[in-house]
């Protein structure tokens, strides 16, 4: 049972929403423009101001990369209307998870955050991570990033009683992945190549609507931390361990305290204690629906949920004062 944190309380639930609600429909002006670098900066403007607004003091623990690489919500910044005097918050967030998805109108993109108190989240360094990912309901140790993807997959198959060709896989479409998803085809199973968005991809194994059984393949090490924050709030299991392809990220990731670079890190190692994790759709998705511009309203659907009491809120919003926008 996950104590609730009396710091959290102190940041409302539904504030999380408001922030990432911001950063959807600032995004979603782009969306099909073909601008990546445009949607995500929007989306960044609007989260950060809307961090702003709320009384707590809190540091980006996973932003959009260091200072030098990134001039707004960077890793390390401080946040909050209540810097030395609110309660201290760590925020691992993605303003825009699926900026591509969004400059091509394509499905699951997403304004994610997840906060936790201090010292809760993984300070995950800016570099790719091995991710394995199930739903709740399945015996502890029925994956492990260990064995290979072929046991991985029979494994899972004997505990839910069923032959390794009936689970279905979902897989990033990269050219990095063409042995795993060659692998997997020869088990027979299915496999759902998404463009982007690989916290969609690992929070729709919680969801039985979607069908997919586990999430495998490599994505970037932030994300990791994020959808692994949404599955201590919901259920699931989860494994990641971090990839250096070279000696600068090794050298970042011991920037960042990291001196096991083979660990295999568990739900708890990046995302412990009271956790809220939050998201608006972009895009329409498995997960959410997209924003959508009507004549009198903009409206966006979010999900917001917290470890501690294993609440899961689904938020429906019109939003009718937007700047330039009048309802009758």
């Amino acid at each position: 049972m996950v104590t609730a944190s009396h710091v959290l309380d102190r940041v409302l639930v539904l504030e999380m929403v408001r922030v990432t609600e911001a950063a959807a429909v600032a995004a979603s002006k782009l969306i099909g423009r073909g601008d990546e670098k445009a949607a995500d900066h929007a989306a960044v403007e609007a989260m950060r101001a809307a961090l702003n607004t709320l009384e707590m003091d809190g540091t980006v623990v996973i932003g959009e990369g260091e200072r030098d690489e990134a001039p707004m919500l960077y890793i390390g910044e401080k946040v909050g209307s209540a810097q030395g005097s609110g309660p201290c918050i760590d925020i691992a967030l993605d303003p825009l998870e699926g900026t591509t998805i969004t400059a091509k109108a394509g499905p699951n993109a997403l304004a994610v955050l997840a906060i936790a108190e201090q010292g809760c989240l993984l300070n995950a360094p800016d570099v790719y991570m091995d991710k394995l990912a199930i739903g709740p309901g399945y015996p502890e140790g029925t994956i492990d990033l260990a064995r290979s993807p072929s046991d991985n997959i029979r494994s899972i198959a004997k505990a839910k009683g069923v032959e390794p060709g009936d689970i279905i896989a979902c897989v990033l479409d990269r050219p990095r992945h063409e042995k795993l998803i060659a692998e997997l085809r020869s088990l027979g199973c299915g496999i759902m190549l998404i463009p982007d968005g690989d916290v969609a991809g690992v929070i729709a194994v919680t969801d039985p609507d979607t069908t997919i059984d586990v999430y495998m393949g490599q994505g970037g090490a932030p994300e990791g931390v994020l959808a692994a924050a949404a599955l201590r709030c919901v259920g699931g299991q989860f494994q990641g361990r971090l990839v250096f392809r070279n000696d600068d990220e090794r050298a970042r990731a011991a920037k960042w305290g990291v001196e096991d670079l083979d660990r295999i890190y568990h739900l708890q190692d990046l995302a412990k204690g009271d956790v809220i994790f939050a998201a608006t759709g972009v895009t329409d998705g498995s997960l959410l629906e997209g924003v959508k511009r009507r004549k009198n309203c903009i409206s966006t659907e979010s999900v917001v949920m917290r470890a501690s009491t294993g609440t899961v809120r689904w938020v429906r919003g019109e939003h009718r004062n937007e700047p330039g926008m009048q309802c009758g």
